[in-house]
């Protein structure tokens, strides 16, 4: 795929994609956006900043939920704008880092993580204050899956040593357009989140077997050198 960044454009994303491998949909436009998002930050702004921003992100989406049930189901709209949030933040942190040279490899991982966790939880309680009696689960089903996804991809990483966001063509930013072209439909149509988030936990779930299922093979496999190596010994 021909790139139209300048070679200064690209020697700033091979720092900014340091230790991160992508293979996402929308892995071109996105990282040549972060090109020229991580210039245009502040020196005032640090990364821990960023994070923050991105987990208010989180929280706004998590309030459009509230304001959509107690006000007016259009304030779900709201959701979007903190899904961009969202992505600003959560996007730049650690990017910013790198592009600064003052990479916190083990510190960003395990912060990132845990607001990663976090967010998913506020969606997850958004959508079940939103819906009604049996639909809750759904919203916890979310959580649960979410999780799994997350431990998976610690796993492999600690098999292989290489981290990963991404399953396939998708990852968080295709995420975050998916969860907000829903809560688009729920405005003009009430009452579709809840089979969208049918959709949603099946296509979770299935993905979720999928890669436990490749992972496993993999330990299997490492598993199975490591013996012969023993044994050559």
């Amino acid at each position: 795929m021909k790139s139209f960044l300048s070679q200064e454009a690209l020697e700033i994303l091979k720092t900014i994609t340091k230790n991160r491998s992508r293979t996402n949909l929308l892995k071109k436009y996105e990282q040549e956006a972060l090109v020229f998002l991580v210039q245009c930050i502040p020196s005032w702004i640090k990364s821990d900043m960023l994070t923050f921003i991105g987990f208010m992100g989180s929280l706004i989406v998590m309030l459009s939920f509230i304001l959509a049930t107690y006000v007016n189901k259009d304030y779900l709209l709201l959701g979007i704008l903190g899904f961009m949030i969202n992505w600003f933040g959560d996007s730049l942190d650690g990017r910013l880092a790198y592009f600064r040279n003052q990479p916190r490899k083990w510190y960003g991982f395990s912060l990132d993580l845990t607001v990663d966790w976090l967010t998913t939880i506020l969606i997850g309680c958004g959508y079940m204050i939103y819906t009604d009696g049996n639909w809750k689960i759904l919203g916890f089903g979310f959580v649960v899956l979410y999780g799994w996804a997350i431990i998976t991809t610690l796993l492999r990483y600690k098999a292989t040593g290489k981290y990963t966001i991404d399953t396939g063509l998708f990852g968080p930013t295709e995420v975050r357009i998916i969860v907000s072209a829903i809560l688009v439909v729920e405005v003009l149509l009430k009452g579709s989140i809840m089979y969208s988030a049918i959709f949603v936990c099946a296509i979770l779930f299935l993905v979720n077997i999928f890669s436990t299922i490749k992972l496993l093979r993999l330990a299997n496999a490492l598993d199975i050198e490591e013996k012969e190596n023993k044994l050559r010994e």
